[in-house]
C-alpha cells in the first residue's frame, strides 16, 4: 500500500512539474510578444508630411498596443502565481513522496533483518543437527 502511494505521490509530482514547464512556456510567449509590440510602438511612424489626422490615427494605435502590454502583463502576473502555487504544491508531493520513500526504505529493512534471523536460526539448526549427528 506504501509503495502505491509512493509511486502516485511521484507521478503527482512529475505531473505538477509539467505543468510548471507549461507555464514557464506560456510566460516565455506573452514576454515575447511584449518585445515585440513593444518594437512595434517604437518603429511605427507616419509619413514626414502626413495629415494631421495619421498623427491622431499614430497615437489611438500606440496607445491600443500600449494597452495590449498591459494586459499581456497582467496575464504574466497571474501565471507568475499560478507558478507559485504549482511550486508549492510540488514542494509539498516532494515532502510526502519522501516520507513515503522512507516507509518503504524501513520496511525494506524489517525485512532482510527477517530474512538475516531466519537464515541464522536455519544455520544454527543445521548445525545443532551436524553436532549431534556426530
Amino acid at each position: 500500500m506504501i509503495d502505491k502511494l509512493y509511486k502516485l505521490k511521484k507521478n503527482q509530482k512529475n505531473q505538477k512539474l509539467m505543468q510548471k514547464v507549461q507555464i514557464i512556456n506560456k510566460i516565455s510567449l506573452i514576454q515575447n510578444e511584449i518585445m515585440f509590440t513593444n518594437n512595434k510602438i517604437i518603429n511605427t511612424s507616419v509619413d514626414k508630411y502626413g495629415a494631421i489626422s495619421d498623427f491622431a490615427i499614430l497615437e489611438i494605435h500606440k496607445n491600443t498596443m500600449k494597452q495590449h502590454i498591459n494586459k499581456l502583463q497582467l496575464e504574466i502576473n497571474k501565471l507568475n502565481i499560478d507558478l507559485e502555487k504549482i511550486t508549492n504544491n510540488i514542494f509539498e508531493l516532494e515532502k510526502e513522496t519522501q516520507q513515503y520513500k522512507h516507509i518503504l526504505d524501513e520496511q525494506k529493512q524489517e525485512y532482510i533483518k527477517c530474512i538475516l534471523a531466519m537464515e541464522e536460526k536455519e544455520a544454527n539448526e543445521y548445525i545443532q543437527n551436524k553436532y549431534i549427528k556426530n
